[in-house]
């Protein structure tokens, strides 16, 4: 059996975690999940195998996603990421390269399309 694409899900709101979380395995991924964007980096450190992180931008506890991101991005180019907020909208040019913002309450479907893409 080919081994699923791998997502690391980053979202400090347990429900929308396991939200995304079931979005992401009921499309084909495998998900892991991380509650702040330190727990994020511990995971990304011990997986080489993470393909895409699906993350809030709103975290409390030091690290917004918008600066886990750009760690993402210096760190492991090869992830792609994408971003989600109920708050802030970023500017495109705010963005890391190759990442796609969706606002809260995003479209399941939509994120899933570019889930897909992304994995190739």
């Amino acid at each position: 059996m080919e081994k699923r694409p791998v997502v690391l899900v980053v979202e400090d709101e347990p429900v929308l975690r396991m939200m995304a979380v079931d979005m992401v395995e009921d499309a084909g991924f495998e998900a892991l999940e991380a509650a702040d964007a330190t727990q994020a980096i511990e995971i990304l450190q011990s997986r080489l195998d993470i393909r895409i992180v699906f993350t809030d931008i709103d975290m409390p506890r030091g690290m917004d996603g918008m600066r886990l991101a750009a760690a993402i991005r210096d760190r492991w180019p090869p992830i792609e990421i994408i971003l989600t907020s109920g708050y802030a909208t970023p500017d495109t040019d705010s963005l890391p390269e190759r990442s796609v913002f969706f606002q809260k309450p995003y479209v399941a479907e939509k994120v899933v399309e570019v889930l897909h893409r992304m994995a190739g």
